[in-house]
Parts: structure tokens; C-alpha cells; sequence
């Protein structure tokens, strides 16, 4: 059914909350993972001396699951898009705030622009920031 996930992250823990439920199913069903990060142009001083925008998998690698990343620079629903079909995945994996009402007409939901434009299955999973906090350790 799906060959191919793109799991678009953008470097917080929330987004990498879909990683888990990614490396369960990539398993058995022999998936192969398409990380990407999009980051938006900022001014050119500020990129000075700013590298590429790593993605990490090592993870997902130590764990036997074949894996691609990509770096993109632009609009971040154009490019997801974009690397979906670049990447010819069959499927979008990312996570959501699930921001309702006000807070999403003033913050905007990528999530939400890409299941309205995305032209394959998108899974979203709703994750609040408590659910991917770090322990505390006393």
C-alpha cells in the first residue's frame, strides 16, 4: 500500500513526536522514511556564517529503517509539497499543535494547509507540548 513517508520536521520536539509511531509501522510495513526541514529565508546577515539544516536520522537508521533527508529553503507549505512529490512519497506523517479558533487564524496550522493541498493521504497526530516535555530529573 504505502512504500514511502515524508515526515516533515522543522527542529522541535513536538514536530519529532510522530518519530515513535513512524518507527512502528515503517517495520512492518517495509516503509522507507523521507525526513525533511524547510526553513524560511531570513536576512542575509543572519545567514552568514549559518551552515545547512541538518536532519538528523541516525536514530531511525540504528533501527534498521531505510531513510532519506532533505534540507529545503522556502514557503514552508510549497516546499513540504514539493519534497512530498520530489520524493515520490504516498503518504505526509507530521504532527499538529491542533490549535482551534483564535489560535490558529493568528498563528496559521501548516498541518492544516498541508491536508487541504497535499495530493496524498495525510496522517496528522494531535501532540501537546506536555506529551513531548522532557522528564524532569530531580
Amino acid at each position: 500500500m504505502y512504500r514511502r513517508v515524508l515526515v516533515p520536521l522543522d527542529g522541535s520536539r513536538l514536530a519529532e513526536g510522530i518519530l515513535p509511531f513512524v518507527l512502528q509501522i515503517a517495520g512492518p510495513l517495509d516503509l522507507e522514511v523521507a525526513l525533511v526541514r524547510v526553513v524560511e529565508p531570513i536576512m542575509t546577515q543572519t545567514l552568514e556564517g549559518t551552515g545547512h539544516a541538518p536532519v538528523d536520522d541516525a536514530d531511525l537508521r540504528s533501527r534498521g529503517v531505510r531513510v532519506t533527508t532533505d534540507a529545503r529553503h522556502g514557503e514552508p507549505l510549497a516546499e513540504l509539497l514539493a519534497a512530498a512529490r520530489d520524493s515520490r512519497a504516498d503518504l505526509i506523517a507530521m504532527t499538529t499543535h491542533g490549535r482551534s479558533g483564535l489560535g490558529r487564524l493568528l498563528f496559521g496550522s501548516i498541518a492544516e494547509a498541508v491536508l487541504r493541498r497535499a495530493q496524498i493521504p495525510v496522517l496528522t497526530m494531535r501532540l501537546t507540548r506536555r506529551q513531548v516535555a522532557v522528564p524532569e530529573v530531580a
